[in-house]
């Protein structure tokens, strides 16, 4: 970074962030020290204190007396929000979890998800639909769109092992969100993945998650018409 001018912390901030959701800094990765930060950024050792003790506090670093600040390896420890695991939610009533991807795309996001999640014109997401099963029975049929501006690492990943829902707990820290229950009828896109009836009643979550005002991803999970829902957040 060019140190023409004095960076504020809000600068060191962003670069820290940007250099953690690019990998340059990976998940367990420890920081250079506040001093050859400083020097870095041409700026005071308190601009890079304060930069990393919001950052801490928003659940992206780690900060340790001795054992100097690390990008957190497990980020939703400290994070604001924490999103519930479907294969938990699962595997906590006894029965076998399963993951099925149904299909995977990158695409420009679609005007309505640019309006929903306030995205730029050009954004572009990934798009996943995928299927989770209880003792292969069929739990939730998962639609989901994932920012790439947000979450470029998404770009990587195959998702045919792992379930986005999984894989974003483990990524990345969240620090707000917003849920929507709603009661639906079954389109015939997704009814035959849930084995029920097209116009089948069924009970839908619309799930939209950010980091730090940035949207991370918009997920609709539809669960057939007698799903009952406990979760905590």
């Amino acid at each position: 970074m060019s140190t023409a001018r004095r960076a504020g912390y809000r600068d060191v901030k962003q670069t820290i962030l940007t250099r953690v959701r690019d990998k340059t800094w990976p998940l367990g990765t420890v920081l250079p020290g506040e001093v050859a930060l400083a020097a870095e950024f041409g700026c005071a050792r308190a601009t890079i204190n304060r930069a990393m003790r919001e950052l801490a506090d928003e659940g992206v670093l780690d900060r340790k007396r001795r054992a100097g600040t690390t990008v957190l390896a497990s980020p939703l420890r400290h994070a604001k929000v924490a999103v519930p695991s479907v294969r938990a939610e699962i595997e906590a009533t006894g029965a076998t979890y399963r993951y099925s991807l149904v299909s995977r795309a990158e695409q420009p996001a679609p005007d309505w998800l640019r309006a929903r999640l306030s995205l730029a014109p050009k954004a572009e997401v990934v798009h996943l639909r995928c299927m989770h099963y209880a003792d292969n029975a069929p739990y939730q049929f998962e639609d989901r769109w994932i920012v790439l501006d947000t979450v470029p690492t998404a770009l990587n990943e195959s998702f045919e092992t792992i379930g986005p829902n999984d894989w974003l707990i483990s990524e990345m820290p969240l620090t707000d969100i917003e849920l929507v229950f709603s009661a639906a009828l079954a389109g015939t896109d997704y009814a035959a993945f849930l084995d029920v009836a097209p116009e089948s009643p069924v009970f839908q979550v619309e799930r939209c998650t950010w980091l730090n005002g940035n949207a991370v991803t918009l997920a609709r999970m539809t669960h057939p018409g007698s799903h009952r829902l406990r979760t905590a957040l």
